[in-house]
Order: C-alpha cells, then sequence, then structure tokens
C-alpha cells in the first residue's frame, strides 16, 4: 500500500495553485477548446472540480467515518455546474477557496485517530475504503490537470506538423 496522508495533502494542496499558474490570463480561446462531441473544455473541468469539491470529497469521507456501511452515500450530480456564471479568474478563486475548506477540514480530521480501512457504501461502487476514497481524490486532481492540458495541446494538433511524431500528448 502506497498511500500516505501528508504525500497526498501534497498534491491536493497545490492543485489550485497549479492550475491558476497554467490557466490565469489566457485567452477564451484557450478556455473553450475540447476534444470533441460529448467532451468538457478546459472552464467546465474547473467547474466539476468546484461542484466536487463542494460535494464530493469531505461529505463522502464524513460519511464513511461517521455512518458505515449503515446508508449508502448520496450521490452527486457529475454534470451540476456552479449556478452562477463567473470569470475563469473567479472559478480559479472559488475552487482555491474551497480546497482550502476542506484541507482545514482534513488536517483537523488527522490530528486525531482515524481509520482509514473504514468502509462505506458508494451508490454504484458497493464497499468503498476511506483510503480509497482519499487515494482517488488525489487522483483524481492529478487526471484533471492531465486532460486540461491535453485539451489545451489538441488545439494545435494539426499545426505541429510532422512534429507530431515527437508529441505523445497529441497520440490517440
Amino acid at each position: 500500500m502506497n498511500f500516505n496522508i501528508r504525500e497526498a495533502m501534497e498534491i491536493l494542496e497545490r492543485t489550485p495553485h497549479t492550475l491558476t499558474s497554467l490557466l490565469s490570463g489566457l485567452s477564451e480561446s484557450w478556455l473553450h477548446v475540447n476534444e470533441g462531441e460529448g467532451t468538457w473544455t478546459v472552464s467546465e473541468v474547473i467547474d466539476h472540480l468546484i461542484v466536487l469539491e463542494f460535494d464530493s470529497w469531505m461529505p463522502r469521507l464524513g460519511f464513511i467515518l461517521e455512518m458505515g456501511e449503515a446508508e449508502t452515500f448520496p450521490a452527486f450530480e457529475l454534470y451540476a455546474w456552479p449556478s452562477e456564471p463567473m470569470t475563469l479568474e473567479q472559478r480559479l478563486q472559488e475552487f482555491r477557496r474551497l480546497r482550502e475548506e476542506s484541507l482545514a477540514k482534513l488536517r483537523l480530521l488527522f490530528e486525531g485517530e482515524v481509520d482509514l480501512e473504514k468502509t462505506g457504501l458508494h451508490p454504484r461502487l458497493g464497499v468503498v475504503k476511506a483510503r480509497e476514497l482519499l487515494s482517488t481524490w488525489t487522483v483524481h486532481d492529478l487526471t484533471h490537470i492531465t486532460q486540461i492540458t491535453r485539451v489545451m495541446a489538441k488545439r494545435y494538433q494539426t499545426d505541429v506538423g510532422p512534429w507530431i511524431a515527437y508529441l505523445s500528448i497529441l497520440k490517440k
């Protein structure tokens, strides 16, 4: 088992800064590109991160630790977006604010004893462990950072010419 809460938090703490550094001040054309029908734009990925920060990670961890397998924890709407229209800068700021709140709660929780092997019931996956949820949260951040850079790179896929052979991010 590789999971270590302190190491996971190293990633979770850096994600808002990473995204802000990568995306702040970019032209709108970078933010609204996607990979085709049914895929997300950069802006939609940020919206998704906001929704999950609010509805998923810490609430589900709390549910596992408090309820165990007594009840299935509530599902959330994967494609729900923040209700207020926001600029990208506002989205990034909201994500950073929510993540800071989540991390503060997580630090407080880990000041005591936490049974990371405690299980809960996911509505689709069945029995899941607290450790698995925290690992997934960390990998989820890395997945969406990768997705954002891949989507942005594909904007120039037809423009790189023969160098495409050396650009693994553009290979299908």
